[in-house]
């Protein structure tokens, strides 16, 4: 190795937080990538990173020339990306993390379409609700749905994610339906675990919200799950429609106060921030966006 993949190592062994997890994502052996870090500070002469043998943290001189090198190695990947872009044919594995059933109903059908549109291209799927560590877990990219916090992390708009009120026909002939936001507190309200119902703000046509209180009858935190409680007639339910829409179609569910509506979100697409996007996560990205685009298929 050079010099310039010491420089590599050293910014790998930074954000993934340790000697140990740099190694694993790199497919090194640990005593491999000590070696490059101890050899780039023998080259400079100075020591970039406090070891122990409990903890490690960056020297203010390691501060300095990570920042500097995160900079010109994101010039050289922009660089390289531009020369071979344009024929490149995409390869080597994306890893990749997504929701639970938003990535078996939607992405996955997406992916392996675009996996037939590149056969040399290695898929890696995770999928889980929870808030993966992206750089920690050497993930490409990860599909996040809802509001984004302040990160490091970059992230692209693939889709709107809107929401719908709905319940079976049984349990609506048997609770009656209602007809004002209010009315919801005298029933039955099945929580999907991501959405706080503590507090549920519609507004109507005019812009106006109205906040109405609920207690949740039922809690689940996969929406396969309570969309079978649902369809069971077991009460008033808020969920995303690409996880509704089927049992909408199918009549299994019905709609209710369409006259308000709620907050929208959106599905992002989230990756490490670099000034050079690879080509492979590029592609995927740009597939997805233009196959779901403003009006995904279950909102038409």
């Amino acid at each position: 190795m050079g010099q310039l993949e010491d420089m590599h190592v050293f910014v790998r062994i930074v954000e993934a937080g340790s000697i140990t997890q740099a190694a694993s994502q790199l497919n090194l052996a640990k005593s491999a990538v000590s070696k490059r870090l101890g050899d780039l500070e023998k080259r400079l002469g100075t020591k970039l990173i406090n070891r122990t043998t409990r903890t490690s943290s960056l020297s203010e001189a390691g501060n300095q020339y990570y920042q500097r090198v995160k900079l010109l190695l994101g010039e050289v990947d922009s660089l390289n990306g531009e020369i071979t872009q344009k024929n490149q044919v995409l390869s080597g594995v994306l890893k990749l993390a997504v929701p639970l059933s938003f990535g078996i109903s939607h992405l996955t059908p997406a992916i392996e379409f675009f996996m037939r549109l590149h056969p040399e291209l290695n898929i890696e799927m995770d999928f889980s609700d929870g808030k993966v560590d992206i750089i920690g877990g050497g993930y490409d990219l990860a599909f996040r749905i809802g509001t984004l916090p302040d990160s490091s992390l970059k992230a692209r708009k693939i889709t709107p994610i809107r929401h719908t009120i709905c319940a079976s026909p049984d349990y609506l002939k048997r609770c009656g339906s209602p007809i004002l936001p209010q009315d919801l507190s005298s029933h039955k309200v099945l929580k999907y675990g991501h959405w706080p119902l503590a507090g549920i703000a519609l507004s109507d046509t005019k812009g106006t919200q109205h906040l109405v209180n609920v207690d949740d009858y039922f809690t689940a935190n996969n929406g396969d799950a309570i969309i079978q409680i649902a369809v069971a007639g077991h009460g008033i339910v808020i969920l995303p429609t690409f996880i509704s829409w089927d049992a909408l179609t199918k009549g299994d569910l019905v709609p209710i106060l369409e006259d308000y509506s709620l907050p929208n979100m959106h599905a992002y697409a989230v990756y490490p921030s670099t000034s050079y996007l690879p080509g492979k996560v590029r592609s995927l990205i740009d597939f997805l966006t233009h196959r779901f685009g403003d009006t995904p298929y279950w909102d038409k």
